[in-house]
This record gives C-alpha cells, sequence and structure tokens, in this order.
C-alpha cells in the first residue's frame, strides 16, 4: 500500500494549482524527441525534479488519449487505466441504454471513462479498489463538469452496497499475470459479474472482444461494438436490458444488426459481381448470414466470412467491392492476371486461405496505374483469388 499511497500522493501534486500550472505549461510546448530534453531541463530549473517527471509522463499519457476522449487534455491517467478505459464514444453509446435509471454504479471504474458518460444522466456510485484510479476518476468526472453525481467507493466491489442503485455497469479486470489481456480471464469473473443480476436486475458486463458467445448466461444480450471497422469491446447484458441474443453495433452512426428470427441460411454460391465484407463486430457477433438475408446476398463459403451479390446494395455493416476477376488461386499465375487488369498496387486481404502477405508482395512486381484489393480466401473450400475494386468504380 504504501506505494499506491506514493503515487496518491504524487497525483495530488499534478492536481494542485503548481501542477496544473505545469500542466498547462506542457500543453503550449512542442515536444519532439529533439525538443524534449531542452523542455525538460529548462522546467527543471524552475519545478521540482519528480514533478517535472509525473508532469511529463501525465502530458504523453494525456496527448495518446486524444483519440479517445474530447477532454483529454484536461484528464488524468495511468496506462493501464487508459488502456482498459472505454472510449468516450462507445461510453455514450452504452449509457444511453440506461434511460430511466437514477442511481447506476459503475464497478471497477478505472480512471473514469464510462463514470463520465453515466453521470451525464445519472447519479453514479464508482467502486474501486485502487486509490489512485478512484481519485483520477473523480477528477476526470470534475474536468467534465459530472463530479456532483458521482459518488466514490474505495472498496473490492464484491464487497460494494448496491442499495438503491437500479442499474449496475461493470468493467472487471482482463489482464493475466504478464499484463495481457485475454478473453474469459477477468477479476472479479465473468460468473460473479453475471449474478449481480440476482441483487439489481439491469446488469451491462464489459468485455473483451474475443469473448467466447458460450460465456454468456442464457437470456442475456451480446452486443459487440466496432468504432467503423475497428473492433473495440463485447457487452453483455442481463434478461431485463437485452433486446436480442446477439447485436452489433457500428459507431459512430450508431446502426444495429441484431439476431433475428431464425430464417433459411443464407445460400452458398460463386461470387458475383459485388463482394461484401462483413465489419468485424457482425464476424464476432455471428450474423454474416443474417446481413446476408438482409441484402439479400450468398456467402461464398459455407466457413468464410464474406458475402456476395450482383448489385451493389448500400449497408454500414460491410464494405463494398466489384468484383474485376475472379478465379481459383493460382499464385505463379497471378502477377500475369494482375499486369492484365493494369494493376499496380494491391491491398492484400486474406481470409481462410494461409499465405505469406509480405512475401507475395515482394514477388508480385507491380507496374500497372490501377490500385486494387487482392483477396486470397476460398469458394466452395476450394483456394480462390478475387481481384476487386472500389464500388464505384468501374471494372
Amino acid at each position: 500500500m504504501a506505494e499506491v499511497r506514493d503515487a496518491t500522493a504524487r497525483l495530488e501534486e499534478l492536481l494542485s494549482p503548481r501542477g496544473r500550472e505545469l500542466l498547462d505549461r506542457l500543453k503550449r510546448e512542442v515536444m519532439t524527441p529533439d525538443t524534449a530534453l531542452p523542455v525538460s531541463m529548462r522546467l527543471r530549473a524552475e519545478y521540482p525534479a519528480e514533478l517535472v517527471r509525473d508532469a511529463l509522463a501525465q502530458h504523453e499519457l494525456r496527448m495518446r488519449a486524444e483519440s479517445k476522449f474530447r477532454r483529454a487534455g484536461d484528464m488524468f491517467f495511468t496506462r493501464a487505466g487508459l488502456e482498459q478505459a472505454s472510449a468516450e464514444l462507445v461510453a455514450r453509446h452504452r449509457a444511453r441504454r440506461y434511460p430511466d435509471a437514477e442511481q447506476v454504479a459503475d464497478l471497477c471504474c478505472g480512471i473514469g471513462g464510462d463514470l463520465i458518460a453515466l453521470a451525464t444522466s445519472h447519479s453514479v456510485l464508482a467502486v474501486d479498489h485502487d486509490r489512485l484510479h478512484l481519485r483520477m476518476a473523480r477528477a476526470n468526472a470534475e474536468a467534465y463538469g459530472v463530479a456532483d453525481r458521482v459518488t466514490t467507493v474505495l472498496a473490492d466491489v464484491r464487497d460494494a452496497d448496491l442499495t438503491g442503485v437500479q442499474a449496475v455497469f461493470i468493467d472487471p479486470a482482463r489482464r493475466t499475470g504478464r499484463g495481457r489481456l485475454r478473453a474469459g480471464d477477468s477479476q472479479p469473473p465473468l460468473d460473479w459479474c453475471a449474478r449481480l443480476a440476482d441483487r439489481v436486475s439491469r446488469v451491462a458486463i464489459k468485455a473483451a472482444p474475443g469473448l467466447p458467445h458460450e460465456a454468456v448466461p442464457p437470456g442475456w444480450e451480446l452486443e459487440f461494438v466496432a468504432v467503423g471497422r475497428e473492433l473495440k469491446e463485447a457487452v453483455a447484458w442481463s434478461p431485463a436490458q437485452a433486446m436480442a441474443a446477439r447485436r452489433a453495433t457500428i459507431l459512430p452512426t450508431g446502426d444495429t444488426l441484431v439476431q433475428g428470427a431464425m430464417g433459411e441460411s443464407a445460400d452458398v454460391r460463386p461470387p458475383g459481381e459485388f463482394l461484401f465484407d462483413p465489419n468485424p463486430a457482425v464476424t464476432r457477433a455471428g450474423l454474416v448470414r443474417e446481413l446476408g438475408r438482409m441484402i439479400s446476398a450468398w456467402q461464398i463459403d459455407e466457413q468464410i466470412a464474406f458475402l456476395s451479390a450482383d448489385s451493389a446494395a448500400r449497408t454500414p455493416f460491410a464494405r463494398v467491392l466489384r468484383v474485376i476477376d475472379s478465379a481459383p488461386w493460382q499464385q505463379k499465375r497471378l502477377p500475369a492476371r494482375l499486369r492484365a487488369l493494369d494493376i499496380g498496387a494491391v491491398d492484400i486481404r486474406r481470409r481462410g486461405l494461409a499465405g505469406d502477405v509480405e512475401l507475395l508482395h515482394r514477388q508480385l512486381r507491380l507496374s500497372g496505374s490501377r490500385r486494387a484489393t487482392l483477396v486470397m480466401t476460398r469458394v466452395n473450400d476450394r483456394p480462390w483469388a478475387l481481384v476487386c475494386v472500389d464500388a464505384g468504380q468501374s471494372g
């Protein structure tokens, strides 16, 4: 605990008027590898060396956090806390599913990514056993002007008093002893988190996107959230919150694809004129066939998450490509095929077919005027090559 108290005391120094003054000065500095040392030496002449060191580390974390938080420049982080914190966009999406809950508990609140979003329209009980992160969570709530709605409690979440709480959000730590994230390995364990629904019916559990579907209890909704085409996380919603068995959500638009009534499976046919590359959230949610039925497309292989059609349906759930060449995979003949199509550069998309992408790039030696996507995949369990361009281009 001595080390934790020391880190918290150092944070308090950064939160002091002098510490904030130093952090504000760093905002105005141009920090590059060439200027970092001179800036540090100049500041050490005016401020204690330890304070300068901590401020520089905090400034670096703030810059990294700009992709997650609008007010990153006024927030406080640790490396681990920033890594696990939900991005503001994702947290606000999730908070909207608690419209009528007066008080929400944020368990394992960390540095407060979800806390901030929840406190925008709810009273929040924030619980964490990490004193440093809990202090940062309050400071970050202050940065967003919502600290008056937040009550922080230093405790093991398993001992938290949830009296008066109408909904719970929990983000269990997902770290192994080596500091790596691993699906299904969390503290508190997933089964303990799920049992929270016996005490408070409305529960959401944040999880790594690799969480196996079968790890979620029956009756719960498993939502996979992507920002653009980057899969960010999974969320398990208790039966009182569930609206479908599985869901794929694409932000910032908020488009959602849910598992509907079980209908006929998508057909499996050879590639047509257009290829659809589903968003990773759709793939992880197991909704590729659902998407196929929605856009009147078929699969090109039962085990491969590509869809195809003869018309370019517009959908937020997949990237659409026009197929300009389709044939069995024959790597020796591939350079000649690409030269005949005037292809000078390719992005290689590999799914279901082994191969060294970097080596293939070097071997192609292309010199044409067009750029294309080379898809290494399988069609009806046969190795296959598709040469594609953006859907708006002609063949």
